[in-house]
């Protein structure tokens, strides 16, 4: 049983919005893998709730008339893996959503759930980061668009005002044009367990496949929050592609990155992990895009 006190049923996003209003206290529920977790736990006995799980218009990728991919806060993890759009133009989005837990996780979970919860260790979230995501957000009173690096406030924590409703995830053209990528989730099992750490990394070379033009590089649980190896990124941009400039961009990251000790692991392990992991994927990334690798 779940220690509730009630659950509301948006039938829209303007009527979820009044619904929050009404209960100021309620928090909202879509998926659910997440939340009835805590409230199973105790974390959020005698909760109120808004489901917007029936939303559908909050469901689904397009693509904008400037190129924008725009994400349904409400797809599934299994959806965006599948998605013709994320396949064409995002594989690595669709990678990282495929490491999410268990079949079942990815099939009632939704990325906007994995990126309002705020923690570190959101496998999708280090990928968004890498790729300059933007958030929408739906209010009483205006739709605010967040940088993702800017959605996140402190760990467990992002920015969403009182009644608001995370309604999409967009990623600009720019982001995605003739980017190549590649996401690595280090944990102690292969399903059903979060990440130790998460790298994302993400290329553009130049036309003759011999030059870094762009690398993003992305963290989770290699801070309090989901976070950019910038450092990293421009000490190797307009550099070679090749293994002397993985090695350096790898030590670089040392520069922008603050693990913890955990029962999960130590920082020394995921300082080391954060090099071995970031030139893994350089090299996955670097390949998928033409390079000699």
């Amino acid at each position: 049983m779940y220690d509730m006190k009630a659950i509301y049923e948006a039938q829209s996003v303007p009527h979820a919005i009044q619904l929050l209003q009404e209960h100021p206290q309620a928090k909202v529920i879509a998926g659910g893998s997440d939340v009835l977790v805590q409230i199973r736990e105790g974390r959020l006995a005698g909760c109120e709730l808004v489901s917007i799980y029936g939303l559908d218009e909050l469901r689904g990728v397009t693509m904008e008339t400037d190129g924008t991919l725009r994400i349904g806060s409400l797809t599934s993890f299994s959806h965006l893996t599948r998605d013709p759009l994320i396949q064409q133009y995002l594989p690595v989005l669709g990678q990282a959503a495929d490491q999410v837990g268990s079949p079942q996780i990815r099939n009632i979970g939704t990325i906007g759930g994995n990126t309002c919860n705020g923690v570190t260790s959101a496998d999708t979230a280090s990928t968004l980061h890498a790729l300059d995501a933007v958030i929408e957000l739906t209010g009483p009173e205006e739709i605010r668009r967040l940088p993702i690096h800017d959605f996140y406030l402190k760990a467990g924590v992002v920015d969403l005002k009182p009644a608001e409703v995370q309604t999409g995830i967009l990623i600009p053209r720019e982001s995605y044009e003739n980017c190549h990528g590649e996401y690595i989730k280090y944990s102690m099992r292969n399903a059903l367990d979060i990440a130790t750490l998460g790298c994302s990394v993400n290329v553009v070379l130049s036309e003759d496949k011999e030059t870094y033009e762009r690398i993003r590089i992305a963290f989770g649980v290699a801070g309090p929050v989901p976070l950019r190896a910038t450092t990293a990124e421009e000490q190797g941009r307009g550099k070679p592609a090749n293994e002397e400039t993985v090695e350096a961009v790898a030590q670089w990251v040392l520069a922008d990155i603050n693990p913890r000790d955990s029962w999960r692991a130590s920082k020394g392990f995921r300082v080391h992990l954060a090099q071995e992991l970031t030139r893994r994927a350089l090299r996955k990334a670097t390949k998928r895009a033409g390079g000699a690798m």
